[in-house]
């Protein structure tokens, strides 16, 4: 379905001539599935500089509060684990959890949090530790707030996987723990949800939710609390139910204990091709939905919901509050009149504002009883009703005797049916068509009136008021004198609570200022996995490199850190820049995270010293590499070579394209890349040149531009293991590399020519002739095609293919 069309419109796009805004020209091949969904999906899943994708993470790994900007990102980065702000602020504090990675803040909803949405302070950390468990711990005290409960089976690594589940695995990638087999509020494609498992709906303002959807012996059930049932699957069958699925499709199935269906839902949206993402959700109001990522208008759009009518929520207005309708749809209004929330959206649920009901048994006066026509009340707690059968003036009048009743609502749909409330924490709901009548009592005062007033509900549900009048506003002088002293003290502990808060943060804050400036703190020095990014001054700079006295090339000097990472330190000479920019780059360069990217460890800056401190890498730089002339240059053979070349070029795509902003090398050459003990590629010294202003000003080429030529210059001196590649022909070039016959096989020679061809596009003169670094890639990696550069200048190559 889905995935054929993908591969009918992307993956069959016959072989042609891609048109420039110039000359330029390239033989594209075939698209390949994969770039396909990169295509599709690709306004939400640019890489973001302060995020980190990895495939897994080892025993160890460690997110903490205080860095909840950084989040790690599953291998497509359609997800990310990380701490979660709720509610727009993190005063209630953090849930630690999975969210989408849209790279729209309100579309990155979450689709799984620990412990349920346990909320934690700042000052948390989420663990992969040593014993193969998952923890939320509370800082300093250490106290577990939550944990995976996996120690001592086996444990070796956790992955996020491109699904949106969280798995610890084992040996041979033995899945010993999933978070799908603990859902929280979401279903994501292809999850599955189990009897006796629930989805609970997300907690408000740190207070736990009553809706929950769960599965029964024999349907599916939206509840509130444990005994409120106000939506229903309706199966037909006999069977007992085993399990819910929901499927890429928008499916949402019930199925028995023989995998038989017995009741099932599809989206509206279902088999839309501009809907690539699914999930089932029970939102913070009790409702039950699909929603759909719109991928053309880039948000989130409802394809089912299991209540239509949002009033029919049980409690879905809260506590004194009635759910009613206006020419928009459902609103919340209150049982009061003065309340504090009037006309709010039915959306906006749970803590509705409205006040709460007065003490009857502190009227002064007698009591009245409120009329509410086209109303139900319930009580919410305990949601238990009394139920009797009688007329709607025998209703009125047994509740109005009856001290222990706070309000009856009378059906008048020939029922007969009278239900008592004797609980004050009451909800209802309000409309033109709903068959009843309800009585809420009151305290009555001398001063009556004899109607609300305007009705906000604009319809016929309004709400009239009997002759009386809520106490709220009257007292005796008294009263009001014991009310003023009571604001003036209230005010008064404000200001000092206020000017305690003040001195707290501004001491927390130069807490927190002094732990950065701490390198080698306890965590730095236990934990081999410590990434954050840390400040030296210049006299710890010189403690780590003993004084700079192991050179390993020009300014770039060898140190250790206290828990035994080697790392280097590189000297930035004539380097004139304000200290606020200096951060600025030293950010940016920190959040990169790639496999052929060097790392960057931490920074030191002071008037006369700017230094960066980066992971040490073990072989060398490439040029030592590959211009060894004691070196047989058969020992690095062609495949070696060519997968340097492809990670340089990926390592310069990430820079360029996967970034928030386009980071530009400036200095690419082999002196600049750095080879680890598997001879994997990894690039250095990249993102500086906005330090150097003179030489940034310099050149009429944009930097990714001279990136793109440098890369060029670099690809041929990788094929040819000679530095000095200007001054010779290329044709030459060629004819000595057979004569030296470096390349045998005549898949060897075709690479060559793949490679040669893409750098003499790299280096023309005109920039707008070079391809981009995402072309590039795709050329080394054989999924695209490219024509013979053009003729007439110093780099040309004679007309026929390489490898005759």
């Amino acid at each position: 379905m889905f995935e054929d069309w993908l591969h009918q419109l992307f993956c069959e796009i016959p072989t042609g001539t891609f048109q420039g805004k110039s000359s330029r020209n390239y033989c594209f091949g075939r698209f390949s599935c994969g770039l396909a969904v990169i295509l599709l999906l690709g306004f939400a899943f640019v890489g973001f500089c302060d995020e980190f994708s990895m495939v897994s993470v080892p025993l160890g790994f460690e997110i903490s509060g205080f860095d909840k900007s950084r989040n790690w990102v599953s291998e497509n980065g359609v997800f990310a684990f990380g701490f979660l702000e709720r509610d727009g602020d993190d005063y209630d504090g953090f849930v630690v959890g999975i969210r989408y990675n849209l790279g729209i803040k309100a579309a990155n909803i979450p689709v799984w949090t620990v412990g349920g949405g346990v909320r934690v302070s700042i000052n948390s950390t989420f663990r992969l530790s040593m014993d193969g468990r998952l923890v939320l711990f509370d800082n300093p005290s250490g106290l577990i707030v939550w944990s995976s409960n996996t120690s001592s089976v086996g444990v070796q690594k956790a992955s996020l996987l491109n699904d949106g589940n969280l798995v610890l695995m084992g040996v041979k990638d033995k899945v010993l723990w999933e978070s799908f087999n603990s859902p929280t509020s979401t279903l994501l494609p292809n999850q599955s949800l189990h009897f006796p498992q629930n989805l609970r709906a997300p907690s408000t303002k740190s207070v736990s939710s009553y809706y929950s959807f769960v599965i029964h012996r024999s349907e599916l059930a939206l509840v509130w609390g444990n005994n409120v049932t106000y939506w229903r699957s309706h199966v037909s069958s006999s069977s007992v139910v085993k399990e819910v699925r929901f499927d890429a499709n928008g499916v949402l199935g019930l199925y028995d204990d023989t995998n038989k269906a017995v009741w099932s839902i599809s989206s509206k949206d279902a088999g839309e091709p501009y809907v690539v993402l699914r999930h089932v959700r029970i939102d913070s109001d009790g409702n039950l939905r699909i929603y759909g990522w719109d991928n053309v208008l880039h948000t989130w759009k409802v394809g089912w919901q299991a209540v239509e009518d949002q009033c029919n929520v049980f409690g879905s207005c809260g506590l004194y509050s009635l759910c009613g309708y206006n020419s928009t749809g459902p609103v919340c209004d209150c049982l009061y009149s003065d309340s504090l929330n009037w006309g709010t959206t039915a959306t906006d649920l749970g803590s509705s504002g409205c006040k709460k009901m007065v003490d009857l048994g502190n009227c002064k006066m007698h009591t009245s009883m409120l009329v509410m026509k086209n109303t139900i009340l319930y009580g919410l707690y305990p949601p238990q009703d009394v139920e009797i059968m009688a007329s709607e003036i025998a209703c009125k009048e047994y509740c109005s005797n009856d001290t222990t009743c706070i309000a009856v609502t009378s059906k008048n749909d020939g029922s007969g049916r009278c239900t008592i409330k004797r609980t004050s924490f009451i909800s209802g709901y309000s409309g033109p068509s709903v068959p009843a009548t309800s009585f809420l009592k009151v305290c009555l005062v001398p001063q009556a009136v004899a109607a609300r007033g305007t009705n906000p509900l604009g319809n016929s549900g309004s709400i009239s008021m009997s002759s009386g009048r809520f106490i709220s506003q009257r007292g005796s002088s008294k009263e009001v004198i014991g009310a003023i002293a009571l604001i003036v003290l209230v005010t008064v502990l404000l200001i000092l609570a206020m000017e305690a808060l003040v001195v707290w943060y501004i001491y927390h804050r130069r807490q927190v200022k002094a732990k950065a400036r701490i390198p080698f703190g306890k965590d730095a020095q236990m934990n081999p996995h410590y990434s954050v990014l840390i400040r030296l001054s210049f006299e710890e700079v010189k403690e780590l490199t003993d004084n700079f006295g192991n050179q390993l090339g020009p300014s770039i000097f060898k140190g250790v850190l206290p828990n035994k990472a080697p790392v280097i330190a590189k000297v930035l000479n004539d380097v004139v820049v304000s200290e606020k920019d200096f951060r600025v780059v030293v950010s940016t360069l920190g959040g990169t995270h790639h496999r052929n990217l060097v790392p960057l460890k931490g920074f030191c800056f002071e008037s006369r010293h700017k230094i960066l401190l980066y992971e040490y890498i073990p072989t060398g730089s490439l040029d030592r590499w590959l211009f060894d002339g004691k070196r047989d240059q058969k020992e690095g053979n062609w495949n070696q070579r060519f997968d340097i070349a492809l990670g340089v070029a990926r390592a310069l795509a990430y820079l360029h394209s996967e970034c928030q902003q386009c980071i530009a090398h400036g200095n690419l050459k082999p002196g600049n890349v750095l080879l680890d003990d598997k001879l994997v590629p990894k690039l250095t010294a990249f993102g500086l040149r906005s330090l150097r202003q003179k030489e940034a000003a310099s050149s009429s080429e944009s930097p990714s531009e001279r990136d793109i030529y440098m890369l060029g210059e670099m690809l041929l001196q990788i094929v040819t293991c000679k530095s000095d590649i200007r001054g010779e022909n290329l044709h030459d070039i060629i004819d000595e590399l057979r004569q030296e016959q470096m390349f045998e096989a005549s898949e060897e020679w075709e690479g060559v020519e793949r490679v040669v061809r893409i750098a003499l596009w790299c280096m023309q003169n005109q920039p707008f002739l070079r391809p981009s670094i995402s072309e590039v890639v795709k050329v080394l990696e054989g999924n695209l095609s490219v024509d013979r550069p053009p003729l007439g200048h110093e780099n040309q190559i004679e007309n026929r293919p390489l490898s005759e």
